[in-house]
């Protein structure tokens, strides 16, 4: 059966509206020849046509320019405003009372702009996975509903906005005699985050935030195999433990009442600073990392996950000794508590500095998560380049020794300075991030190439019998 050709684009009853059939000179000649020409000529579009089609597409560039310059505007006029009220708030109080105060404002709010602070750079490190050749999902194990950097972004601007709204309140609240209300912005704001952290509805990225407690619960409990988001997740913990540290005190107050009164003057007290809950959950995220190594050594025997646990046990006494400084007599903490502190501390941090090089990063890879797959300014800037090499070293080296500062609690009395120390920690665990992932994934990638390799050599009895198996 012979197929009839439909008619082409160029029939005046098929074309588009507005516009016009152009044909070329031998088509002109073929159809004044009373011939109709099998196969379609180019049509040009009508320059109408062109000209809405790209007014639109400059219209929704524009709008999109647009809605984020005042999304920006939006944001600073809310910073400024909320760095105004919050100034003006401290300076109504009297001036013997206004460092006390700021004190007991930065123990419930830090702790939550920290973790504010890391959530924005685990965007970032998502970010460049995204544009590198490490596939991140697979390194964690995720399945397509994961977070991606937009959404991590996301959460992190909401947070961003909140807490420093809520802290701004508190302020104000505080300072102009509505004590009350003042307490109970802190307490609203827990809340709130606990309630949206185990909401069981499926809304607010219900499969990552369960996947975030079953890794937590992994944690505290390593009763299991030991996975890479196991002990990823608790090494970043023991970065934070100066936050969790604060975050038990905080709640410590809000569940005795204490917020807002006189009570969190008395050092000694339930939630004070000399509190031996202190020194028991800056150890914690250490245990855990500690337990995990010690359950690794056990399923693989290897000889590294051993060391590794001894590294993590090199944290308890820097922490422990420092907590003693209340509870001894001051000669025999400077006599002899001291110098064991320094000692431990100088341990720890060689430690954990020489693991990080030897152990957790591949160095003769390094900067290779920096090589883009499209070109961008940051492959350019960090790829190859020897300087980052030697910055990711020597800070990592210095972040490490000036962690001590905050493990110890008898340096903790300048909060201003322990926060800064906290913020970098987080900064050195974020460019640790870089190069453990992409650790990991090489190993993952050469152990793939190694078994399809293995898959692709005959076996000996398969080299012997072959020929003889198609021979019958």
């Amino acid at each position: 059966m012979i197929g009839v050709p439909l008619p082409v684009s160029t029939s005046p009853i098929l074309r588009r509206a507005g516009s016009k059939p152009v044909f070329s000179d031998q088509k002109v000649n073929e159809m004044k020849g009373g011939s109709i020409p099998m196969h379609g000529a180019a049509i040009m579009p009508s320059p109408v046509l062109l000209w809405r089609f790209k007014a639109g597409e400059h219209m929704g560039r524009y709008l999109k320019i647009y809605k984020q310059c005042a999304e920006v505007l939006l944001f600073l006029v809310w910073g400024i405003s909320c760095c105004k009220i919050g100034w003006d708030s401290v300076m109504r109080m009297s001036a013997d009372l206004r460092d006390l105060f700021l004190y007991e404002a930065f123990l419930y709010y830090n702790p939550l702009l920290l973790v504010t602070l890391m959530v924005w750079l685990w965007g970032v490190n998502l970010w460049v996975f995204a544009q590198s050749s490490v596939s991140y999902a697979k390194v964690f194990d995720l399945d397509h509903t994961h977070l991606t950097y937009r959404e991590i972004w996301k959460c992190s601007t909401w947070m961003t906005i909140i807490v420093p709204t809520s802290m701004t309140a508190y302020l104000y609240l505080y300072s102009h005699g509505e004590v009350s209300l003042a307490a109970s912005q802190p307490v609203m704001l827990y809340t709130v985050m606990l309630m949206l952290l185990v909401f069981p509805f499926d809304i607010f990225y219900l499969s990552s935030r369960y996947y975030l407690l079953r890794t937590l619960w992994r944690i505290i409990l390593p009763l299991q195999a030991i996975t890479f988001s196991d002990f990823f997740l608790a090494d970043i913990l023991t970065s934070m433990s100066k936050v969790l540290s604060d975050l038990e005190r905080s709640v410590c107050r809000m569940v005795n009442r204490q917020v807002a009164t006189i009570a969190w003057f008395e050092a000694d007290s339930i939630c004070g600073s000399h509190s031996l809950a202190i020194p028991l959950v800056l150890v914690f995220p250490y245990l855990c990392r500690f337990f995990q190594c010690l359950r690794q050594y056990k399923d693989t025997k290897e000889k590294t996950s051993f060391l590794n646990a001894l590294k993590y046990s090199t944290a308890v006494p820097v922490i422990f000794l420092s907590a003693l400084k209340y509870h001894v007599f001051p000669n025999k903490w400077t006599n002899f508590y001291r110098p064991l502190w320094l000692l431990s501390s100088v341990i720890n941090s060689l430690y954990s500095f020489y693991w990080d090089i030897a152990r957790d990063w591949d160095l003769s890879v390094f900067t290779r998560i920096f090589k883009f797959k499209n070109p961008h300014r940051c492959t350019s800037l960090l790829y190859g380049r020897i300087w980052v090499f030697y910055w990711v070293i020597g800070s990592n080296l210095i972040l490490r020794c000036t962690w001590t500062y905050k493990l110890s609690a008898h340096l903790r009395h300048n909060y201003l300075t322990v926060f800064t120390i906290t913020a970098l920690e987080i900064s050195r665990r974020f460019q640790w991030i870089f190069f453990r992932v992409e650790n990991e994934w090489n190993k993952m990638t050469a152990k793939q190439s190694i078994e399809l390799s293995t898959e692709d050599v005959p076996k000996e009895e398969d080299r012997l019998l072959g020929p003889a198996s198609h021979s019958m």
